[in-house]
């Protein structure tokens, strides 16, 4: 049976390299369909991109994570190759990539730049290295990952990771979303080491260092709260917990609302913990059923 390949390239304002791009995956995986997805750029990627042999859609919804969300909705495909339309991305190290996907199980296979040193070679813009860390560092200690790469934009997904995964973000913050999602999931993650290079002379980053990274903090605090709602709250609980007993050597009345707050707090995380394990278990219903289908196909 012949696999179906699907390259996703979301593109704003890139049209000094997206006919490279597409040139590039077009030559190393020729029989690969390239959806570009043109969101709302002001020259001629749209154009560029069409003349260059890719299927080109619009998302008139600004934000990557817009732009993702209905490439997923959309694409059918066996695998999915989610690659910067920049041309900081190497396609001729796409393969191993790929071949963990359809070969091996694997559900998101990550494009890692940091194991090998190219991007901090390569990365000229100031902060971005310790946003790196500090999103990275975060997601695996509350999530109890080990992924080396976070930010990454050179992923591939199996099928049935992206037709299970829900997408709430709007911008940048999709690849928090997307590795917190596999982990909380126990999907199958494999990295891959790749050689990143920094745009060429004239394209500029759509990235803001400092509002992007607080948008990326602020989704992994909704996550946080979506996927560990009794851990968000255990923590208050205890504060207004110690706070009671003290207050009750000065003021028990004090002391009994402190102490009731708590008790709400613990049984609200109770609650909203869950309802969390339901709604994981629906998803996981959800993804165990396309795994089901790829075996009756096979």
């Amino acid at each position: 049976m012949n696999q179906r390949v699907a390259v996703l390239i979301p593109c704003y304002n890139e049209e000094l390299t997206i006919g490279k791009v597409i040139d590039d995956f077009h030559r190393v995986l020729p029989n690969a369909s390239i959806y570009v997805y043109n969101n709302n750029s002001k020259d001629q990627t749209a154009s560029i991109a069409l003349a260059h042999g890719a299927i080109v859609r619009n998302e008139y919804r600004q934000g990557k994570g817009n732009v993702v969300r209905s490439m997923f909705r959309e694409i059918e495909a066996d695998a999915y190759i989610l690659v910067d339309g920049d041309d900081t991305y190497p396609a001729e190290e796409v393969e191993p990539l790929l071949k963990s996907v359809l070969e091996e199980g694997v559900d998101m296979a990550i494009g890692d730049r940091l194991s090998n040193g190219t991007y901090f070679e390569q990365n000229k813009r100031p902060f971005h290295d310790f946003g790196n860390r500090l999103v990275r560092d975060l997601i695996n200690r509350l999530f109890d990952g080990h992924i080396k790469d976070i930010m990454t934009g050179y992923r591939v997904f199996s099928r049935r990771f992206v037709k299970s995964m829900p997408i709430m973000s709007q911008g940048f913050q999709i690849e928090t979303e997307m590795s917190v999602f596999a982990l909380v999931m126990r999907v199958k993650i494999k990295e891959i080491a790749i050689t990143y290079r920094d745009r060429p002379e004239g394209s500029f980053s759509k990235l803001n260092t400092m509002q992007d990274g607080l948008r990326v903090l602020i989704m992994l605090f909704d996550l946080l709260k979506d996927y560990r709602p009794f851990f968000c709250l255990f923590w208050p609980f205890l504060l207004m917990t110690l706070i009671g007993s003290i207050a009750w050597y000065f003021n028990p009345i004090l002391s009994v609302l402190f102490l009731i707050a708590g008790f709400f707090l613990l049984s609200t995380g109770i609650i909203l913990d869950a309802i969390k394990n339901s709604k994981i278990q629906l998803l996981e219903t959800a993804f165990n059923q396309f795994v089901n289908s790829q075996q009756e196909r096979a």
